[in-house]
């Protein structure tokens, strides 16, 4: 651990879980490196990642965006990609596209946005997309015939947030430089969403935890007692 690091631990209580804002505060005054850190929440539920009935997965655009720009790419055809040109999609094509990345292993985009008819084609390269993260899915929004609405969403701030294999949530809220009021508004819509994707299976205590830290600094308990 760097003295930055160490330095921010004596600033506060490790075993507190404090008020929402008081935790947002530690953390931007902890967020010391050069750059503009990203501001990340990590939520553990109690439930099993598991079972099919108890998967929690959804988008949001979060009220005052994520702080970073997406390089978006849609794989479309006709008016469909014509709608994506002028939405702002950075690259647009169909088959030309997925070629490029099968052959020259190019990936230069964060997300990417397909109508449903072109899913086959995506298909071909799934085992190449799904390990980055980057294969469409309808559930994330990301295959859809409203090509315009989707591109403007992820310029907008849209994030998707899911359960992992441990039962924890992890998605960023924002930039440090946003502020304690503009991070907080992004920390609220998004627990506000994860507590109405609740399932339905989901049994005795629902959030057990939820931490904030910054992208190098240490994370700090936040008293959330809404579920």
């Amino acid at each position: 651990m760097g003295k930055k690091y160490i330095d921010s631990l004596k600033s506060y209580d490790r075993s507190k879980a404090y008020e929402a804002g008081e935790a947002m505060n530690l953390v931007i005054a902890n967020a010391k490196a050069k750059f503009d850190e990203t501001v990340e929440i990590h939520v553990r539920l109690g439930i099993d990642p598991r079972q099919a009935d108890q998967q929690v997965r959804g988008v949001l655009v979060l009220p005052n965006g994520t702080g970073k720009t997406k390089k978006v790419l849609v794989v479309a055809k006709g008016e469909r990609a014509d709608a994506a040109q002028a939405a702002g999609a950075d690259f647009v094509g169909a088959e030309e596209m997925i070629q490029k990345i099968q052959t020259e292993n190019w990936f230069g985009f964060d997300v990417m946005i397909t109508t449903p008819d072109m899913m086959g084609v995506v298909g071909r390269i799934g085992r190449l997309l799904g390990p980055k993260g980057l294969m469409p899915n309808p559930k994330s929004g990301t295959v859809t015939m409203d090509v315009t609405r989707a591109v403007q969403e992820v310029k907008a701030g849209k994030v998707e947030y899911r359960l992992d294999k441990t039962a924890i949530i992890h998605c960023p809220i924002g930039k440090k430089s946003f502020g304690q009021e503009k991070l907080l508004e992004n920390f609220n819509a998004l627990m506000d969403a994860i507590i109405k994707a609740k399932p339905a299976a989901a049994k005795g205590q629902y959030v057990k935890s939820v931490t904030l830290a910054s992208t190098m600094g240490p994370g700090v308990k936040v008293n959330y007692s809404k579920a």
